[in-house]
């Protein structure tokens, strides 16, 4: 088994503030494929639910265009092979008396049948949200519009795509060229615009894609529009499992991939989990270097990363992380202060972010599989 995650050089930026990712073909390891005649299945479905969807859109009065976005989403993803799981961390939950710890099947069976149903949802309509996760592929678009409907600050070529470029501009995608700096400030404007309007705003503050096993860092630009109209982050830890549960790499977008290769790729794949884990939201601030710092604490967790089957350390270069593949020393557990990074260290904010999400304080930490509806 593989111990390095690496095999190809990094991307050439054109600039030397021009995020770049050493993932490449290397990082890609194949699951469990299915058969042929059940891949032009899945095609045909997400044909079908393309060429629908817009009629739809268009068809039903703004009011429903949410929920009606948010199935074909989950159903899209279900054609893509993958299951949605949704857990919510934002609402701390309290110690379960010993009494009731010990639950009969029939409650057993109904508390499961209320998690499976839970609706878990970034924010209230109407209410403005900057959601920010790593990025790993382009399926990230179509698993996070599973959970709401949003809008995305996305590659301005993504509206030239197959497929995906028709579903891009009906999501109000705000398209942002890497390669030229000078357009930052508009698209900070743009998307201050979106947020100030009530509107939930994704992006991937990395910059380019890795291969879910490894990251970058988050830079602060875009973040500079949450602090501007004082509008709360959600930062989001966005992984791919197997059906082992082990970090999967096959929608990864990385290296020389081609969007074809990688769609041939995702549909063979069987077995797949798209996992979504919303964390505390961060109040804004009035930095965004620490707001960024803040995010990528919150999205990355204590958690090591697993590359095999033996834990490993992350290395850290300049912008760019790599995984050490010596083994990670044993350190004792440690408790206290594990989850001291979320907020701004003033426990009222905390408690106004969690009613500004939820609308409620007490309300049991929920996990969901979407199923299509």
């Amino acid at each position: 088994m593989r111990t390095v995650v690496f095999d190809a050089p990094p991307a050439q930026a054109v600039h030397a503030w021009m995020p770049s990712s050493p993932c490449g073909p290397g990082c890609i390891e194949p699951i469990g494929e299915i058969g042929t005649a059940r891949v032009v299945a899945r095609a045909l479905g997400i044909a079908g639910l393309l060429l629908t969807y817009p009629v739809c859109h268009l068809a039903l009065p703004a009011g429903r265009r949410a929920d009606v976005q948010r199935g074909y989403a989950r159903v899209l993803l279900r054609c893509l092979g993958m299951r949605l799981r949704v857990v919510d961390n934002r609402i701390p939950t309290d110690p379960v008396p010993a009494e009731r710890a010990i639950a009969s099947r029939v409650g057993a069976e109904r508390a499961a049948a209320a998690a499976a149903t839970a609706d878990v949802r970034y924010a209230d309509p109407g209410t403005g949200v900057l959601v920010v996760t790593g990025h790993i592929g382009w399926t990230d678009v179509v698993a996070l519009a599973a959970v709401q409907p949003l809008g995305f600050v996305a590659r301005a070529d993504l509206i030239d795509w197959p497929l995906l470029g028709s579903l891009a501009q009906l999501m109000r995608v705000i398209p942002i060229e890497r390669e030229r700096l000078r357009q930052l400030p508009d698209v900070v404007a743009r998307l201050s615009a979106r947020l100030a309007a009530g509107e939930r705003v994704a992006m991937f503050p990395e910059g380019t894609t890795w291969c879910g096993r490894a990251y970058g860092t988050m830079r602060p630009a875009l973040f500079q529009a949450a602090i501007d109209t004082g509008t709360f982050v959600q930062p989001v830890r966005l992984r791919y499992l197997n059906g082992h549960g082990d970090r999967c790499t096959v929608p990864s977008f990385v290296g020389e991939d081609s969007f074809g290769n990688s769609a041939v790729r995702v549909l063979r794949s069987r077995g797949m989990i798209a996992e979504i884990v919303l964390e505390t939201p961060e109040y804004p601030g009035l930095d965004r270097k620490d707001l960024a710092r803040r995010c990528e604490l919150a999205v990355r967790g204590a958690e090591l990363p697993r590359h095999s089957s033996t834990d490993t350390e992350w290395i850290e270069a300049t912008a760019t992380r790599v995984q050490d593949p010596a083994p990670a020393p044993q350190e004792p557990a440690r408790t206290g202060a594990a989850g001291a990074h979320h907020g701004v260290g003033r426990p009222g904010l905390r408690s106004r972010a969690v009613a500004l999400f939820r609308g409620r304080a007490t309300h049991p930490r929920q996990a969901t599989d979407g199923t299509p509806a």
